[in-house]
């Protein structure tokens, strides 16, 4: 191991208790959405005292820190999210989220606490650092799109200049051991958009169906239909999932009521399926209800873009964690996660990577974990340090590569 890589690592390894308490503290204190004024002031309050510009949302409680290292050069940004989900805590750890039915059950409080390690780690090699970091600490990642809102309010231009490179880690309590890194070249997560469907027919007595136009059969057509549209348009190879989760329609057994609605998540995996399922999608529903002499509204609401990773900064990631860590440590994923992510707004702008590490605790077998946004994940804190070193790491490798 290289002496310049040993330091990092052993710099975030002897802050360790720090970096771990501010988890904790985050972990215990969570909060949802785009408003997180606690968590923003605990991020503000680990960034204090380090020579860091600092700036605050608008209209979201984010944090943007930039770091302008002593010798000229490009600019790189570092991305940690910081919002938790609706979900009551089940993991029995001692820091146990205290906010009813809210928990970081997607370790983002991880992923806070890395990148604030980071900041001082690259705090303290100012001085050597060729160009700036870009520190975004960002809320709303779980469908509030607090990316897309960080970016309209300016973070991709902090540092004055757009950054040549972005990179953000993932950590997973399942699926991948604890410290094992995982990416793939272009598509790493899917697009996810909901589709929600109305079919409105003419209630009426249920005994006497044909006085009626019954919106529930349509409905129920449109919904195996939509399953088969993904498998016969689309190529196997590029696929699309459409998954209806919410089907509601009537009050009562004997009454046909006036309109069925339903409302699917639509995951896709390039730019070319996601538009083809767009178009086609509310075209199907129509054509349908109005075979049965009814009318569809059909409508397709945008979500998260597909999280594409670029091929170069992909590959730097990964010659970075294997020389950081040794060529065990990282896995080429094979296929890309079914997931979203916001962080595809910034990777739309900027080349970088989405990297996912494992924090599963050890001694469990990570394909028989809870996975993330389960009421018992757990996300060990062995994670902390690899992942704070490798955070700093990328920033100072990728500058000194110009």
């Amino acid at each position: 191991m290289a002496a310049g890589l040993a330091g990092v690592h052993d710099d975030a390894v002897a802050i360790f208790d720090e970096v771990a308490e501010l988890r904790h503290a985050i972990h215990r204190d969570p909060e949802i959405g785009l408003d997180l004024p606690r968590t923003q002031a605990k991020v503000l309050a680990a960034l204090d005292g380090l020579p860091l510009e600092i700036s605050r949302g608008q209209a979201l409680s984010s944090v943007t820190a930039v770091l302008r290292g002593g010798r000229p050069g490009s600019t790189v940004l570092l991305r940690g999210d910081m919002d938790a989900l609706p979900v009551t805590e089940r993991a029995k750890v001692p820091y146990a989220s205290l906010v009813d039915g809210v928990m970081h059950a997607c370790g983002h409080d991880l992923h806070v606490a890395m990148l604030a390690g980071a900041a001082r780690l690259l705090s303290a090699r100012q001085a050597d650092l060729a160009g700036n970091v870009i520190f975004m600490f960002q809320p709303g990642e779980e469908g509030f799109g607090g990316a897309e809102q960080m970016i309209a309010e300016g973070v991709l231009d902090a540092a004055g200049e757009r950054p040549v490179a972005a990179f953000a880690l993932h950590v997973a309590s399942a699926e991948l051991p604890l410290g094992v890194a995982s990416g793939r070249p272009g598509a790493m997560l899917a697009a996810s958009d909901t589709l929600q469907v109305t079919v409105r027919g003419r209630g009426g007595h249920a005994a006497e169906p044909h006085h009626a136009a019954d919106p529930i059969p349509a409905a129920c057509e449109i919904v195996t239909a939509l399953q088969t549209m993904v498998t016969r348009r689309f190529n196997v190879f590029d696929p699309v999932v459409i998954t209806v989760g919410s089907f509601h329609a009537g009050t009562v057994n004997n009454v046909i009521p006036d309109e069925a609605q339903f409302e699917a998540t639509v995951r896709s995996f390039s730019p070319a399926a996601r538009a083809e399922v767009k178009a086609s999608a509310p075209r199907l529903a129509a054509d349908i209800a109005a075979a049965h002499g009814l009318t569809a509204v059909a409508e397709y609401i945008d979500g998260y873009p597909v999280t594409v990773n670029d091929g170069t900064e992909l590959a730097f990631a990964e010659q970075t964690i294997t020389e950081l860590y040794g060529g065990q440590r990282y896995i080429s994923a094979p296929n890309p996660l079914t997931g979203s992510e916001d962080f595809s707004f910034v990777l739309e702008q900027v080349p970088g990577a989405f990297i996912m590490l494992g924090a599963c605790t050890p001694g469990t077998d990570p394909a028989a974990a809870a996975f993330n946004h389960s009421a018992e994940a757990v996300f060990d804190d062995g994670a902390l340090a690899d992942g704070t070193a490798l955070y700093a790491e990328l920033a100072l490798r990728r500058l000194a590569a110009g």
